[in-house]
């Protein structure tokens, strides 16, 4: 019986899916609101093409993290960022970052669906020409490629000019991500996709952040545990030490063999 997917074994032994190198360093990161500091001391490896799960309670600062990796921390008044951040060498706490590029290459995708109040079509074509993508032709293509990443194009192919916001919350869910990928990102953030869904639609989505896995780096936030164990390659767990998030383990045994007692006991329900 193969081992299950978030086992360092499977990456080793060289499955698609993702490499163990890393592509996100983060080192004594920090994170603050005005005078409440949410994070400190995070120092973490997010490998390429992995599906890294974040995981802990609530308040813990793992949306925080994960708004860091793009700079969308900063659209909160009174934000401050310190330490070490690198994406694939380049400095992500840089003043002088090309914040559009930036998130051109990493892509986010909220809690809760949220297409532009627009056509299907639009909510696509939109980020293609405020990024430059100037042929129709290849808009047209990036678009169809995006929605049948997603598994949406054989459902909505016969209706792009109909509004985004008259499809069911995963059909929107998918969309938004989809929205994400036709700028082609090399990493895509996740903060909690499938909270807002049903059963049912939170299985479609999450089928599809396994098929993402290998062709992106996925950074995901989940308080779904048993989500997180079938999905993730690595796992990071947060928790408030003294009102502040910190992170007390991370790898790919957390969920098989973890070090810390505080992970176990949050593992086992004992704990959060």
């Amino acid at each position: 019986m193969p081992a299950p997917p978030h086992t360092l074994g499977q990456v080793q032994l060289g499955r698609p899916c993702c490499r163990p190198e890393t592509l996100i360093e983060v080192r004594e990161l920090a994170v603050a609101y005005g005078p409440r500091t949410v994070l400190a001391g995070v120092s973490l490896d997010i490998p390429r093409g992995c599906i890294t799960a974040l995981i802990g309670p609530s308040g813990c600062g793992k949306t925080s993290f994960l708004s860091t990796i793009n700079r969308m921390s900063e659209l909160s008044p009174g934000a401050r960022v310190s330490g070490r951040l690198r994406f694939d060498g380049l400095d992500l706490l840089d003043p002088a970052l090309d914040l559009l590029a930036l998130r051109r290459r990493i892509g986010m995708v909220f809690q809760r669906p949220n297409p532009f109040p627009l056509s299907i079509r639009r909510n696509l074509d939109l980020p293609l020409r405020e990024h430059g993508v100037a042929a129709r032709s290849e808009r047209e293509a990036r678009i169809e490629t995006a929605l049948r990443d997603v598994g949406l194009w054989d459902e909505v192919a016969g209706r792009l000019d109909a509004p985004a916001l008259g499809l069911s919350g995963g059909q929107q869910q998918r969309l938004c991500v989809a929205r994400a990928l036709v700028l082609r990102p090399e990493v895509l953030l996740m903060d909690e996709p499938c909270s807002a869904l049903d059963p049912l639609a939170s299985a479609v989505v999450e089928d599809l952040i396994v098929r993402l896995r290998g062709r992106y780096t996925v950074v995901i936030v989940t308080h779904n545990l048993a989500q997180a164990r079938r999905i993730a390659n690595y796992a990071a767990f947060f928790w408030l030490q003294g009102q502040v998030g910190q992170l007390v383990e991370q790898g790919s045994h957390l969920f098989d063999a973890p070090e810390h007692a505080l992970t176990a006991a949050y593992l086992s329900g004992a704990r959060g």
